[in-house]
Parts: C-alpha cells; structure tokens; sequence
C-alpha cells in the first residue's frame, strides 16, 4: 500500500524481511471458519454467484450494523494474500538487513551504512550474490474461474507470485495484465473447482458517512478486517486517472490490493495508498474507485493491456475571469490550449475552443474530462460540444488510442518590430532573431514579455519575461497594433478582461488579463 507522508506517499505492501537473527518471514495467521460458511462460499462458486448477492436481503432496512460478523463471514473466502518472490542484491557476507527495493527500512539502515546500501556519501557498499526476497500484498477474486485483483506495485517485478485463500489453500498465479496509471494488476490462477468470488459495486453511489469495510493482510499478519466509513469522495494523488475513495477503516502496509467493501458485500474500491507521517494508519486510507478499477480490469481480461481513447488536445480549467472574458455563464468546461495533429484536429477543434459537453455528459473541468475521454473506446466515434464565437458547437471526434499516442511528440509551436509598455508589461514583435534567442520556431508570430511590472496585473496572472503573446481575444496577433485592438474591441463589449494565449517554454495556457484599468 502506498502510504503518503510529509513528503510522499507509502503503498500499504507489507514487506517479508531477514533482519540477522530475527523475523524470518511474515506468516498466514489461520482462522477458523465455520463449516456452513465454506459450504455456502463454494455452493455460490460453483453456481457462479458472487459471495455478496444475498448481504442486502439479510440486512434489511438497518442503517448501521450491530456487528460486520456476517458480512466479513460472506465475502472472507474471496479475500487473498499475495507473496511474490523476486531476486534482490544481498549484501557481502550475509551481513546487514536485505530489503525489497522501495522498502520503508532501507532509509534507515542506509544512514547507518550497512552493506549493500548506499552509505550518507552517496557510495553504494559492498554487496554478495543476489538472493530472493518475499514481498505481501491482498487482493480478491473477482470470478469463479480465478481471476484476481490486486494493485501493480504488488507485482510489479516479481519473478513468482502465489496465493493463499481464506482456507489456506495455495495456488501459483500468472499475470494477466497491468496498468500502471491507475495501479491494478489482474492475476489469474487455475482451480478444478470453481472458486467463490465476489463483485464490483458502484462507486459513484458511496457518499461520505457509508460504512466500509476493508479486508486484508496488513503487515503479513495474515487475514483482518477492519471498518470505517467514506471520509471524502474523488480524491486526486498523483495520478492522471485518479478517483480515491478516502475511508478511516484502518489500512496498514499489506492492505494494498485488499477489497473495500460496502454493507452489500460489494467492492466499491481497491486499497491503495495512506497518508501518514510514520508508515501506519492513522485513519486517512485512500482506495481506488471501482467504477475505475471495473474498466481497466474488464479490458486486462480481454486485452491484457488497456485500450484507452485518446482526444488529442491540450486543455486548461477554466476560471472565472476567463469565464467572464469569453462570456460564459459560468466557469466550467475544459478550455483547449493546443490542437496538435489528432482526432481533435481532424474534427475542427481549435485553441481556444471550450469543451462543455463530450459524449452526451457534460464536462464540468479539465479532470472530468480526461477520465471520460480515457474511459470511451478507441476508434469511437462521439458528439463533442464546444463553446466558440459566443455559441455552442457540436462536432463529431473519431477517437484515437492514447497509449499509441502517447511518448509521440506533437509539433505544436504556430507563432512574432517595436516595443511598448501596456497592461504592466514591456512588449516586444517576436522576430526572427528573438525567437531564436528563446529556442521557439524561427517563424512564429506574436509578442515577446520583455518585462513585468512586480505591481501590474500582469504580474499579478503570474506572466514573466520570456513568454510569448501569440493570441488576444481568440484571435492572432502579430504587433503591438494587433493587441492594442484587441483591447479595445473587448472594451467596447464590456469585457472586464481580454483572453490572451500565452507560450511559456513552448506549452500554451490561457490567461484572462485585466483591462478596465489599462490605458
């Protein structure tokens, strides 16, 4: 599992370490499940019924539970631990901790400068011949024919990997695919028999005050469960796809790939990550949506890769004054700073254009609009809604495939004699000559920032010498001229800000300057 300190986040995998004489290797703490239960568990299996079909019947209209027994007594057998074996550097002689890379441990015996780590220097200590290393994690079946869920950092690098059911049975699982962006991995193992499993539920129907329950291997103590409720909703950590469920059901490293479950016995997220000064829980646990999840593991199973659609823009929030400089009722929808080559291209999207609406739902920012993209098929064709020219315009985008996409570098630089003081900036023409000077095409037009008043409002929309003025009021400017009319066309609306494009570093961004108190 991740966890997320003052300076990062820790994943909650529970490590199995060789310490000199001590701990030899987290163990499975068995639990006694009564008779009935397995029988129940495996009757479910083998009609290919999930372990939580019948947890809402038996819990009736009650709002919060007398005891989690029968729900953790119902979903239990789909819960697993994962070991994972992988080969590490050991260091010389036997001496010293060896550690999984990533381990919590390693910073700390690394200051003290035991073999095999780098020392306070920097210069990496002596090490032996490698040696193999465990490594636990959770995660659940999700079908009776054995295909498992579980975060990629469990995983990821692991030359074997087994698991071990609630009723200790083990099984050598094989991977099926992974997605780093989101975190989930999807195993497989073969079973004679069919194998009790449980099922996604909706993650956009949790609210804040649910109870949840997390089930798990913390710190490869073997099975636990703990409850909580949904502490907070859409959660964002580092990640372009990010939608964390945020719960204080205590979540400990080894949880990672762990179910999070509703009181209907369904997976509404994926223990992931935890926020934590000091490597425990401290009741701030954050677990990947379902809803998300759900998507990226129904395309692992039949692709074993994902298949993400891919727009072809870059695109910006929208705030207020730049709401108010293009005359938008509110300020919402993804403003488009760039149109590479690309289906949005193709489609006639065009910098400056704002995406309100993409495939029938409405885009309320940038986020929003980057999952829905993501979650819509490759080589679909869908009905996009920009705002341009004062007025909505529907246009039609055949999607590409982001991951073909991406690491593709799109050429995006159109765009630059005199100098003048206006809106707190010293302005320049761009020319052929200053361009080169900023590393930008010989051939681009616009105005170059030659400075900023530390008092003006341009300084104030965080402008800086250097950046380049290529558009004011969604349209092109090449002079001083050009942006002098520009304010005046905008004044003469009634605008209290003008809209410019600006390039920083080659990447475009809006920025809705003031001007009712320009001269």
């Amino acid at each position: 599992m991740k966890t997320l300190s003052p300076r990062h986040l820790l994943t909650a995998s529970a490590l199995a370490v060789t310490v000199g004489l001590g701990f030899a290797g987290a163990q499975q703490v068995a639990t006694e499940t009564p008779p009935q239960v397995d029988q129940q568990a495996q009757e479910a299996a083998n009609n290919n019924q999930p372990l939580g079909a019948t947890v809402a019947e038996d819990r009736g209209t009650q709002v919060m539970p007398d005891s989690f027994a029968d729900l953790v007594e119902k979903v239990s057998p789909a819960v697993v631990n994962i070991t994972t074996t992988s080969v590490v550097a050991a260091p010389a002689g036997g001496q010293g901790p060896m550690f999984p890379e990533g381990s919590p441990f390693s910073d700390l015996f690394r200051d003290f400068g035991f073999p095999g780590m780098p020392g306070p220097d920097g210069q990496q200590q002596r090490r032996g011949p490698p040696q193999r290393s465990n490594a636990l994690g959770s995660g659940f079946v999700i079908s009776a024919d054995g295909y498992i869920v579980t975060n990629n950092h469990v995983i990821d690098g692991a030359d074997a990997i087994e698991i071990e059911f609630y009723s200790g049975k083990t099984l050598p699982a094989e991977v099926v695919g992974t997605d780093p962006n989101t975190d989930v991995a999807v195993l497989k193992v073969e079973s004679p028999d069919p194998i009790p499993f449980v099922t996604f539920g909706d993650s956009d129907e949790a609210r804040v005050g649910d109870w949840v329950l997390a089930l798990g291997n913390p710190l490869g103590q073997g099975f636990s469960a703990s409850s909580g409720i949904v502490s907070a909703r859409n959660r964002e950590l580092s990640g372009t796809y990010d939608d964390y469920l945020q719960t204080d059901a205590a979540i400990n490293r080894g949880n990672s790939g762990g179910p999070l479950f509703n009181l209907n016995g369904e997976v509404v997220g994926v223990n992931t990550a935890i926020l934590s000064p000091n490597g425990g829980s401290i009741g701030i646990g954050f677990s990947m949506a379902s809803n998300v999840v759900s998507k990226v593991v129904d395309q692992l199973r039949e692709y074993g890769e994902t298949r993400r659609g891919w727009l072809g823009v870059k695109i910006q929030d929208v705030t207020p004054d730049m709401a108010e400089a293009l005359g938008l009722g509110a300020s919402r929808g993804a403003m488009i700073t760039d149109v590479p080559e690309g289906p949005a291209r193709d489609a006639g999207m065009k910098a400056g254009d704002v995406i309100t609406s993409f495939d029938g739902v409405e885009v309320e920012d940038t986020r929003g609009l980057v999952r829905r993209v993501a979650e819509a098929p490759a080589g679909e064709a869908v009905e996009v809604v920009v705002q341009r020219d004062g007025g909505p315009q529907t246009l039609r985008v055949t999607l590409g495939r982001r991951e073909l996409a991406e690491g593709s570098a799109a050429d995006v630089s159109p765009q630059t004699p005199g100098e003048s003081e206006m809106l707190g900036m010293t302005l320049a023409t761009l020319t052929p000559d200053l361009a080169a000077e900023l590393g930008v095409a010989r051939d681009m037009k616009g105005l170059v920032v030659k400075s900023v008043d530390p008092e003006g409002v341009a300084a104030d929309k965080g402008l800086a010498a250097g950046d380049i003025i290529t558009e004011a009021g969604q349209q092109p400017v090449a002079n001083l001229a050009d942006l002098n009319a520009r304010v005046d066309e905008a004044r003469e609306a009634g605008r209290k800000s003008l809209l410019m494009l600006i390039r920083r570093a080659g990447e475009p961004r809006f920025v809705a300057l003031p001007i009712e108190a320009a001269e």
